[in-house]
């Protein structure tokens, strides 16, 4: 890892060190404090029965354009600070047992910029497509989109207000004038003032109200760790269910609502026309359909900076916000060591520059760190292929949703404490409709069989009892792990503050409680002198297996 000119080291020690000392004062712990002994807050069983999905009928989720002026918009970053991907949809979407898509060509993809609001200088163009969610069954409505416009904005100042306008002027069919800002220049003492992190987030009363808290905290961008939708839960006739294999076991294949998905970008353009978001795929974005194609409206609705930073995939890309390189990595495409991700994931991590982007933040969807019982280690085969690569190069945070609650680790590794391992933070609890999770696999009767872990979207059988350690010979421990700092089975979402190159402070919010109220506070703390880096992976297995 290159290290600081003097100066510059001195002037960073000064500021962690006042960090510390504002840390202390605040009372607000750190990584440094720890590792903390478990804690679990108790549940509030009035919190179960909430989860409710809006209807078609609610006004924020309506068709609220003409014609073909866009609607759904939203901003996304790119790999870097000067440039941001512009998406929006124009012209409505089709539902039946025949349906005939639009022609993308006839709606040009146009997008006006500049930072000053009335005067609109600059121009790009971008590419449209229609995607379609088709079933060989007879009896199921397929579906068409709108068009789906992507424009790429390009060399742009850092931390800079933009205004921008979206549509086709010949029509005319243009939006109304959003801004976003863009990300500061990389350095280590350069980052964005607040991250929002939520997972699972689904379109209910409760994710309103984690949309709402998210806006209130101001957030310079968002990351959405998997779990969009959620129109898996629904039948292509619009009836929906909390349980999709509960309510509708003879399915001949399992069906989405596709409107669910134009209904959710309604009503999140509010927040996503000004806050970028990032998106990794999550279970329920797998959505099958004829020709066995998968995952389609995700990577038609949504841009990935993917071409930018050398991925061939939308499922696995990365991108630099300030001092912070995010690395987004896809649990539902091959990741072993033959693996296009696996070696992409290799050049990616051997391209960071730490004295640069000090800090390295890597997201999916289902957690390997996890201790309830709902998908209890289902992820551990990709935990097998890249937990020492992450290791080995110095992870600070996992985010990961899937679990519909929140959890956070202890620094960790191998399923044993470690000061130079990550913290995971589960954030799988935005407010969808499948409810919370509320049983722990270390509370008795809970244990699952260990041959109904794996899921059948990654990989094969890798979990199994554990040969060392306090839940030796065992497939759970018998008592919350010593692993896992703090769950808590609430709706909410995040808010990560990196402070300097060593301290991020990150806060935990539940919808329960106002805004402002904390349900979970710590500062993390990097440690590089601690933890240098290892220039090679020496293990491809976790030795506790």
């Amino acid at each position: 890892m290159a290290s600081a000119p003097p100066r510059v080291a001195i002037a960073l020690a000064l500021l962690a060190a006042a960090t510390a000392a504002a840390a202390a004062r605040a009372g607000i712990p750190s990584t440094l404090d720890g590792p903390f002994p478990p804690l679990t807050a108790p549940f509030d069983a009035s919190l179960r029965g909430n989860a409710v999905d809006l209807p078609d009928t609610d006004p924020r989720v309506r068709r609220r354009v003409a014609g073909f002026e866009p609607e759904q918009i939203s901003v996304a970053l790119s790999a870097d600070y000067d440039s941001v991907w512009i998406s929006w949809v124009t012209g409505n979407y089709q539902i039946g047992s025949s349906v005939i898509p639009l022609d993308p060509k006839t709606v040009a993809s146009i997008v006006y910029y500049g930072i000053e609001k009335q005067l609109l200088r600059d121009e790009a163009r971008g590419t449209s497509l229609v995607y379609n969610q088709l079933y060989p069954f007879e009896g199921l409505q397929n579906y068409s989109s709108g068009i789906i416009h992507h424009v790429r904005l390009q060399g742009l100042k850092p931390s800079t207000l933009y205004y921008y306008q979206c549509g086709d002027p010949s029509i005319p069919a243009m939006s109304n004038i959003y801004h976003f800002r863009t990300m500061p220049f990389p350095g280590p003492q350069s980052y964005p003032n607040r991250i929002a992190v939520v997972g699972d987030l689904g379109l209910t009363y409760n994710t309103t109200t984690t949309v709402c808290h998210i806006k209130k905290n101001r957030p310079d961008f968002l990351l959405l760790v998997g779990d969009v939708t959620y129109a898996n839960l629904y039948l292509t006739n619009g009836t929906g269910s909390d349980c999709y294999s509960c309510s509708f076991p003879k399915t001949p294949i399992h069906e989405t609502y596709q409107p669910r998905w134009d209904y959710w970008g309604r009503f999140m353009q509010p927040l996503v026309s000004e806050v970028p978001m990032m998106v990794v795929e999550g279970n329920h974005e797998i959505e099958k359909q004829a020709g066995n194609r998968t995952f389609v409206a995700y990577s038609s609705r949504f841009t990935f900076p993917s071409e930018e930073c050398g991925s061939s995939s939308t499922f696995y890309y990365s991108f630099n916000a300030g001092g912070i390189h995010f690395i987004m990595l896809g649990a539902y495409i091959a990741y072993n060591f033959s693996a296009d991700q696996y070696k992409w994931l290799v050049r990616d991590l051997a391209s960071v520059d730490r004295s640069i982007t000090p800090w390295l933040v890597a997201a999916w969807h289902p957690p390997w760190y996890s201790t309830y019982k709902a998908h209890y280690r289902e992820a551990e085969c990709m935990m097998v292929s890249l937990e020492d690569l992450l290791y080995s190069s110095g992870v600070d945070i996992v985010f990961n949703g899937h679990i519909h609650a929140y959890e956070r680790s202890n620094r960790v590794y191998n399923y044993t404490l470690d000061p130079c391992g990550p913290v995971y933070i589960t954030v799988g609890d935005g407010g969808n409709r499948e409810k919370m999770a509320v049983e722990h696999a270390d509370e008795p009767g809970n244990c699952p069989e260990p041959s109904t872990t794996p899921d059948d979207y990654m990989g094969g059988f890798c979990a199994a009892n554990f040969t060392s350690g306090p839940a030796a010979g065992n497939f759970c421990w018998d008592r919350q792990p010593d692993y896992s700092a703090f769950r808590e089975s609430s709706f909410g979402h995040g808010i990560l503050e990196v402070k300097n190159e060593t301290w991020a402070l990150w806060t935990w919010y539940r919808n329960r409680d106002s805004y402002t109220d904390v349900g979970d506070q710590i500062f993390i703390v990097r440690q590089p002198d601690l933890c240098p880096l290892h220039e090679e992976v020496t293990s491809h297995s976790s030795s506790a297996l």
